[in-house]
């Protein structure tokens, strides 16, 4: 039936103003807007990673782009199972849990390094993203019903802008600790490998990834056992919960608006995450810069990225936000273009600019894809999380592309039709109000 407090879009400049949380909530909504914060430092490590991998392991860019997929693959098989999870356990015991299989994941990487062997790292990030599984289910839910469904998009915005900042964070860190900022040459690398040195070099460049890892491991458990021994709210979708048993998974998928919903974000995450992953290879094949100069680029737009939701967030006040996210989806579709079509200087700087216009969809495409949800707000979460599957699917299609044209410009082919995707659900999709299933 349909949601009787649904809302459809519209444009007033002070509709969707009001408070941005619950009262009682201000301690809950501290500590699960700072995992906003601590997920965003992985996320972009991965980045980083990519070209160490490629250094390190000698593969190409699709073998690289493995990264994101088994990252990625973590969030799509645990989400579901975590929101099930919760929905019996509670959100705190989902925190604590996920935070535990983050930090297992992060110390993994001290046997992966010794060891030295790709697949084994591969398996670390798949537990890493089991446990962010966890995270982003559980405080993307908690934080859209964590205060009045009138300002949810704008609250998740906010709460969702701490996320960049950890983006920040691992770029700085990657690009400090990881890159060791040697270059070798082709005679470089015939010289120590005649002198079998070259194999004790590749082994220093792998083991430069361990200590950021170590850290993030010890953080996530720490965080875990502040989560332990706060008291946490019983949520409205747990409340509802008792009143109304839970509706079957293929129920919830009839729900047109969540399924427009969870196709955007598989086209968003999708072209976030390949923009950013084959950012650095962009600046050092047009530009010639080396890795660390790329690196700081990446922060750079990473930085806009965290301008961008703190603005957005702000401006979600006066327009509605499908409205200018569907705005901010045909900007970007024209900085593409240019990059795609001018690759140099001209291009990097219209792909840096695009963090800024694609730092509101997230969130704002999972709050209005929860509208109406009540308690199937977890489930309906999860699948929309489970959209991150986009991540694993487009960014080793801009590798193929990549590869298969010999242009890295070409790639970014596949995050311009993302944004054109994008676009038709802000514009459009909202056509078609969230229902609860029969």
């Amino acid at each position: 039936m349909t949601n009787p407090s649904y809302e459809p879009p519209g444009t007033g400049t002070g509709r969707y103003g009001g408070a941005l949380f619950a009262p009682g909530m201000l301690v809950p909504f501290i500590l699960v807007t700072s995992l906003f914060f601590l997920w965003g430092v992985p996320n972009n490590l991965n980045d980083v990673l990519i070209r160490q991998f490629m250094k390190s392991f000698s593969i190409t860019r699709l073998q690289a782009g493995l990264v994101q997929s088994a990252f990625y693959m973590g969030y799509f098989l645990l989400a579901l199972p975590s929101a099930l999870y919760m929905r019996k356990f509670g959100y705190k015991t989902g925190f604590v849990t996920g935070l535990g299989l983050f930090g297992i994941g992060a110390f993994l990487f001290w046997p992966a390094a010794n060891v030295g062997r790709y697949s084994f790292f591969l398996f670390a990030l798949f537990v890493m993203a089991s446990g962010l599984a966890f995270l982003e289910t559980a405080s993307n839910t908690f934080i859209v019903l964590a205060g009045s469904p009138e300002t949810a998009e704008r609250r998740l915005n906010f709460s969702q802008a701490f996320n960049p900042l950890g983006s920040i964070t691992g770029a700085l860190a990657g690009t400090a600790f990881i890159f060791s900022g040697i270059q070798l040459s082709e005679s470089e690398v015939q010289k120590m490998q005649a002198a079998h040195r070259y194999q004790a070099y590749l082994h220093f460049e792998i083991l430069r990834v361990v200590h950021p890892y170590m850290v993030l491991g010890l953080v996530a458990v720490g965080i875990a056992l502040i989560m332990w021994a706060t008291p946490f709210p019983v949520m409205r979708d747990e409340q509802d919960a008792v009143a109304h048993p839970s509706t079957k998974i293929f129920a919830l998928l009839k729900n047109r608006h969540l399924v427009f919903s969870i196709i955007a974000q598989f086209f968003y995450v999708g072209a976030q995450v390949g923009t950013w992953s084959y950012f650095i290879q962009y600046i050092q094949a047009y530009t010639g810069q080396p890795d660390k100069n790329a690196g700081y680029l990446l922060t750079g737009t990473l930085a806009m990225f965290a301008v961008g939701r703190f603005a957005s967030a702000a401006m979600m006040k006066y327009i509605h936000p499908s409205t200018l996210m569907g705005c901010y989806c045909l900007i970007n579709v024209v900085l593409v273009a240019i990059a795609v079509l001018h690759p140099g200087w001209q291009g990097v700087w219209t792909l840096f600019f695009t963090s800024f216009f694609m730092s509101l969809m997230y969130p704002t495409i999972f709050a209005l894809g929860l509208r109406g949800m009540g308690a199937d707000s977890k489930v309906g979460g999860s699948l929309i999380v489970m959209a991150i599957i986009g991540g694993a699917v487009l960014t080793p299609l801009m590798g193929i592309v990549a590869d298969l044209s010999n242009s890295i410009a070409y790639a970014y082919l596949v995050p311009l039709f993302g944004y054109i995707c994008i676009s038709l659900y802000s514009f459009f999709g909202q056509g078609v109000p969230a229902t609860k299933a029969a």
